[in-house]
């Protein structure tokens, strides 16, 4: 049985170089939201800061990402706003990857967190939004390739970052030698030993002052080498869209025979097509009194129920990601770095495998039937961990089967939500 059937391969071929460079932009959003985790104690040690400073760049990162997300609405009106806004803001993640090893207080870290967190939620808003334009009913498909590349750039980040963290104490106090008892893996088998008891482990504090050894900064640079390639994609189509002064007279993508999916569906089925959105209009036209007199309760409860899983998944998503290392290196599991470390790229790992999977799935089975199964397992799978969390096996286990069940949440629940209402 064929992946695609011909009608979906034919709008793809309509529309390749688009959704091709959406889905290059959703990679450089992986690569960004995934490299915080493992290297958060060598960036406490860049920035020479407590644990508990250093945790405020997480959230500096989420928040602008949300504030990002309600920003990205206002480019959506002309393809032009749209495009140079994914420009901008995934040039602006290679910068912000380049500068990071110049931040050496923690301040700094968060304003520059901020601005690539603003930068994710634009993408996030505008390559979603804008997928869904091309693709309309047919669009679950590509909407699981296009988180599927997120899944794709969050693992390579910690892939990256891996061999340049540092394997003990980052930060060496003034009295302290390479040589002495501040290794912590040591530190680790003394308090985690056979039959021991876990100490306090407040008593062995991280040291912000004394001689920084982190080789951590070259990660970053190489990530904004990677990321690079992103928004000249971006600059590519928007040369071959005509929306450049220089780009010539080469003919507009939008403009070659664009048949929507739903007028496609229309010829071949003879059935009902929903007319393309053409964007336009205010901010909140969508939100206009209106638009909501006469709709049944259950085009309320699906904006609510469906927002509120999107919230809690994403949430999870986020912050498992981000503290899954710190927690994996914190009693009482008392893990290497190293082994931590490998935590982050298993989630991604599994996250992007469960992608590729529901790139298969959604074409065999309706979007709710996913989202139903997809919210089974992450409950079970929670539970579980909250079960044996003492166990490091079971930590990678959990992790790995998190990853796969939460994986096709957001887009089965994007397309769901396509489906059945007027999608802004």
């Amino acid at each position: 049985m064929k992946l695609l059937d011909e009608r979906l391969w034919s709008l793809f071929q309509r529309h390749w170089q688009q959704t091709l460079t959406y889905w290059s932009v959703f990679f450089s959003f992986g690569l960004c939201i995934a490299f915080l985790g493992p290297t958060i104690l060598d960036l406490r040690c860049q920035t020479q800061s407590t644990l508990q400073q250093i945790t405020w760049v997480f959230f500096s990162q989420q928040f602008f990402l949300l504030v990002g997300s309600g920003v990205g609405g206002l480019f959506k009106r002309t393809l032009t706003s749209s495009l140079s806004a994914l420009f901008s803001c995934t040039l602006l993640i290679s910068l912000v990857f380049a500068v990071i090893p110049l931040c050496h207080n923690v301040v700094l870290l968060s304003v520059a967190m901020a601005l690539a967190g603003k930068a994710m939620g634009v993408i996030d808003t505008i390559a979603n939004l804008q997928l869904v334009k091309l693709y309309q009913k047919d669009s679950a498909i590509f909407l699981q390739a296009l988180h599927f590349f997120i899944g794709l750039g969050a693992l390579v980040s910690p892939l990256v970052a891996e061999p340049f963290l540092a394997d003990d104490n980052c930060v060496l106090g003034s009295n302290w030698t390479t040589n002495s008892s501040s290794d912590l893996e040591h530190l680790r088998s003394t308090l985690a030993g056979p039959g021991a008891t876990l100490h306090n482990t407040s008593q062995y504090p991280l040291h912000t002052e004394g001689k920084i050894m982190t080789r951590v900064s070259y990660a970053f640079w190489i990530m904004a080498l990677i990321n690079l390639p992103v928004p000249a994609a971006v600059l590519a189509l928007m040369y071959h869209e005509r929306l450049l002064p220089w780009s010539g007279s080469s003919p507009r993508l939008l403009n070659k025979e664009s048949l929507s999916s739903s007028n496609l569906a229309e010829d071949s089925e003879q059935g009902n097509a929903v007319p393309v959105s053409t964007g336009h209009g205010n901010v909140f036209s969508c939100c206009h009194p209106s638009k909501l007199r006469g709709r049944p309760a259950t085009f309320f409860i699906l904006h609510v129920v469906g927002g509120a899983i999107l919230f809690i998944t994403d949430g999870i998503i986020g912050s498992y990601a981000g503290f899954v290392y710190t927690y994996a290196v914190s009693p009482p599991l008392l893990m290497g770095h190293k082994t931590a470390g490998c935590l982050d790229s298993v989630f991604w790992a599994s996250i992007t495998a469960g992608r590729l999977a529901s790139m298969y799935l959604c074409y065999r089975y309706t979007p709710p039937r996913l989202i139903a199964c997809s919210l089974v397992g992450v409950i079970v799978v929670q539970c579980l961990l909250l079960i044996f969390y003492t166990s490091s096996v079971f930590l990678f286990i959990g992790t790995c089967v998190l990853g796969l069940c939460i994986s096709s949440v957001f887009p089965s629940m994007l397309a769901f939500t396509e489906d059945i209402l007027d999608y802004k």
